[in-house]
């Protein structure tokens, strides 16, 4: 039974290796009769593996493209190219950010020790050009993407913004990509509330092997809950401003949550806030449309000080 299943192992890795086979080739590298590949073959067929046979002396078989995803046999280059090349997809901005994290984990569970050394040398040894965020930590990326998929309770220390410290146990829910970061959504077991962290500010702890029950948050709020909360925590500047311009054309121009509050059809009011209130008042000019500082002092004179700014950048230009 054992040699059975090596040799089912082995044709799987033929097959894969190119796009036609015939018989008396497979029978020469399997070492078998040619009756004993079509019995393979039958055998792969009933576990769901696709191949194709052609009739007649140019005839063979082929692996083609089922309904289904079955298992594939990846030898030890493609394993590594496969593991460093979903950890690359992981950072960007492609929109498969989660599929390819999760994957990775995957993966990286099954990858024989000698692999994985190789994975974290091509990572060691690779640099990349420094941005203004942290690199990301793949390692930790894939340890909370195993604890979310497997429900497993997960410990880990965590730095505050300020440099502060301490131990986190949580149940973690969702990883959400913003831009360079990566964010938890977890439940604090400490706190007994909903937490948000940056991954790169996390270092993981040894698995727990706790399970637990996810606790129900709807998926398309998910977003926009963590979104809402890393916003208005960064927030140290605070305004509300009267924006003449539809709520809803106001809100599709807002690349986050905010509270809009409708005034009219065409007018609303907006709260939201910044660490930053130049920054904020020179991002609010792009929506193109009036806007009157109702509360925020800050920002009042943010835009008195960008006034001044763009005057003397039109300097003696001449207006009509």
């Amino acid at each position: 039974m054992l040699e059975t299943s090596a040799r089912l192992l082995e044709l799987l890795s033929l097959l894969q290796l190119k796009r036609d086979w015939t018989s008396s080739e497979l029978a020469g590298r399997l070492d078998v009769s040619t009756r004993t590949v079509r019995a393979d073959i039958g055998k792969l067929r009933s576990l769901g593996y696709p191949v194709d046979a052609r009739p007649g002396v140019a005839g063979g078989y082929r692996l083609a493209a089922g309904t289904a995803m079955p298992p594939l046999l990846l030898d030890d280059d493609e394993a590594v190219a496969v593991a460093v090349g979903l950890g690359a997809v992981a950072t960007q901005r492609l929109g498969v950010e989660e599929t390819s994290l999760t994957a990775l984990a995957k993966l990286e569970q099954v990858l024989p020790s000698r692999l994985r050394r190789r994975v974290e040398a091509v990572r060691e040894a690779t640099s990349t050009v420094p941005g203004a965020e942290p690199p990301l930590e793949l390692s930790v990326l894939g340890a909370v993407a195993a604890a979310i998929r497997g429900h497993e309770r997960l410990r880990f220390e965590y730095t505050k913004h300020g440099g502060s410290a301490g131990a986190r146990h949580t149940e973690p829910q969702r990883l959400v990509s913003w831009g360079p970061l990566w964010y938890l959504l977890a439940w604090d077991l400490d706190r007994d509330a909903w937490r948000v962290f940056r991954v790169d500010r996390m270092v993981a702890q040894a698995p727990t092997g706790a399970r637990f029950q996810p606790r129900v948050i709807p998926e398309d709020k998910v977003v926009e809950y963590v979104v809402g909360r890393i916003s208005k925590a960064a927030w140290t500047y605070r305004a509300r401003v009267l924006v003449h311009a539809p709520a809803a054309e106001v809100a599709a121009k807002i690349p986050f949550p905010v509270d809009i509050e409708v005034v009219d059809e065409s007018t609303c009011r907006v709260e939201l806030g910044s660490h930053d209130p130049d920054r904020l008042a020179l991002w609010l000019t792009q929506l193109d449309v009036d806007i009157e500082v109702i509360d925020g002092d800050e920002l009042a004179v943010a835009f008195d000080r960008l006034a001044t700014r763009f005057r003397r950048a039109a300097g003696g230009a001449s207006t009509t």
